[in-house]
């Protein structure tokens, strides 16, 4: 059987930038197996698999199933918008494993709204992952964990855009990932996030991580509504707001850098 695979530079109006998911849209779903064997070939940090049937969304790292990806997720509207499915001013719900999530198609980029995450501000930090992204503990101005994964604020963009994580060490300790911040200059907030632990040891740009970051910064900074940008190699830009629900929102645009067929031997797929 052939599927139909794309691949599409998130939170960028530029090629080649933002973050890059693998977009895999199909009648009905595919075989978990399946779909994570597609994942792995398409080597990007997540590829997105939406089921048109049931309206199910589901991501894969190259080597696990998450429960939350924000980029696949915008990169996924940006498809179905791409193909005429949806048009400017419709909404996408999506079906997912962290619930109903909501696509807003606007004429210049795409609103996603995703669950703010609890954090836990008494979290301890771990002093050897500190020490392997090279963090001294003067820096640290703050410190969470949430959804089992670590947020570190600290004092110095410089500081943040100059990290060389020691990301073989970090993979040998309990983790999941690692959200490290700093307040910046010429935008609101700054970011870089790590993840060796699920074969992604630096994500472009990470749109669950921003659900974080809302929380976090809103309230340091008194204000719902932020321009945050992770400086990752690729970079790339989020406009994020904290809701009066309490959910997040975040809006950027997408570009697609490639679409095609993927030839898939027939017995090796199933639905579920």
């Amino acid at each position: 059987m052939d599927v139909n695979i794309y691949q599409v530079d998130a939170f960028t109006n530029e090629a080649f930038k933002g973050n890059p998911a693998g977009v895999c849209i199909t009648e009905h779903g595919l075989d978990e197996c399946m779909m994570l064997a597609i994942a792995a070939e398409m080597a990007v940090s997540e590829t997105a698999f939406l089921a048109l049937d049931t309206m199910q969304l589901r991501w894969f790292t190259p080597e696990v199933e998450v429960r939350l990806c924000g980029h696949g997720t915008l990169a996924t509207a940006h498809i179905l918008q791409q193909l005429g499915h949806y048009s400017r001013g419709d909404s996408i719900a999506f079906h997912t494993l962290s619930g109903v999530l909501t696509a807003e198609l606007d004429y210049y980029c795409i609103h996603i709204t995703l669950p703010a995450p609890e954090l836990n501000m008494s979290a301890e930090a771990n002093p050897e992952l500190l020490r392997l992204l090279g963090i001294a503990q003067q820096h640290i101005v703050d410190y969470a964990s949430f959804d089992n994964k670590q947020l570190i604020v600290i004092d110095s963009e410089a500081l943040l855009t100059a990290l060389k994580p020691d990301f073989s060490g970090m993979a040998k300790l309990a983790g999941r990932g690692v959200l490290v911040t700093a307040k910046a200059e010429t935008v609101d907030v700054v970011s870089r996030y790590f993840a060796p632990w699920v074969g992604v040891n630096e994500d472009p740009v990470t749109g669950s991580a921003h659900c974080a970051l809302a929380v976090y910064w809103a309230e340091k900074l008194n204000k719902p509504r932020l321009q945050a940008f992770q400086c990752s190699r690729r970079g790339g830009f989020v406009d994020v707001e904290l809701m009066q629900s309490g959910a997040v929102k975040l809006s950027g645009q997408a570009v697609t850098v490639l679409q095609g067929k993927m030839t898939i031997a027939c017995e090796n797929t199933k639905r579920y």
